[in-house]
This record gives structure tokens, sequence and C-alpha cells, in this order.
């Protein structure tokens, strides 16, 4: 079955904005390129929001992505010093969710990301502020 993945990221600085951009173009790239990809994109909201949505074959192709390194993976632990406010949630789904479905099942079924500097709707847990 195939597994919809969204994710959330706040970016804590403005001056972040240009260096994330690089990593989100090359993991978009890379996980287009990926076996059992068969969908990615990504959007900004406001100035230091950015969300990905990617559809997957199955949870075994979308691991396989998670764990091949490359852009991807040099992004990840960085992220943790760069946001302050990050979220993941995915589920079995047909078809690439449009934005509102991802907004929305982020908002009910969201997971928060450690962060290292947390916003205080980030510490509640919030996925999805406001």
């Amino acid at each position: 079955m195939p597994i919809a993945a969204v994710t959330r990221l706040r970016l804590r600085k403005l001056g972040l904005v240009p260096v994330l951009m690089v990593y989100a173009f090359r993991s978009r790239r890379q996980a287009r390129a990926s076996e059992g990809c068969l969908a990615a994109d990504m959007r900004m909201q406001g100035a230091r929001t950015f969300w990905t949505r990617t559809l997957w074959r199955d949870a075994k192709a979308l691991r396989a992505f998670m764990r091949s390194g490359g852009a991807h993976g040099a992004a990840m632990p960085r992220l943790q010093h760069w946001c302050d406010e990050a979220a993941v949630v995915d589920w079995e789904k047909d078809e690439l969710p449009d934005w509102q479905e991802a907004e929305a099942r982020m908002r009910s079924t969201g997971r928060v990301s450690r962060v290292r500097h947390p916003s205080p709707a980030h510490a509640r847990g919030e996925a999805v502020p406001g």
C-alpha cells in the first residue's frame, strides 16, 4: 500500500532560509530519483516555514530513502539546530495528498520531531501551531 509522508519545518532565523533551500532542493531531487518514490514536492509558507509531501510505493521504500544518506541524510542532523518547530506525519494513501489534506493530517496525527531550541508551541507538542 502506498505511503504519504508530510513534514513541516519552521526555521529559527530568517538567515537560515538560503541554506535550507539548498538542502531542500537537493533532498527533493534525491527523493524523486529514489526507488519507490511516486511523487515529491515542497512549498514555503510565510518566510520561515517549509512543508514537504512525498508518496512512496510502500513503507519499505520510505525507510530506505530515510536511511540512504545523501542530501537528505546530511540535512537531518542540522535541522535540530536550525528549526524551532519540526513535525512529521505519514499514512497509507493511494495518491499524493493535496496541501489542505496534508495540513489537516498534520494537525490531527502529526508527531513533533526533536529540536534544540523549541518554540513554546513545539514544546507543548503542537505539530501545527495555532
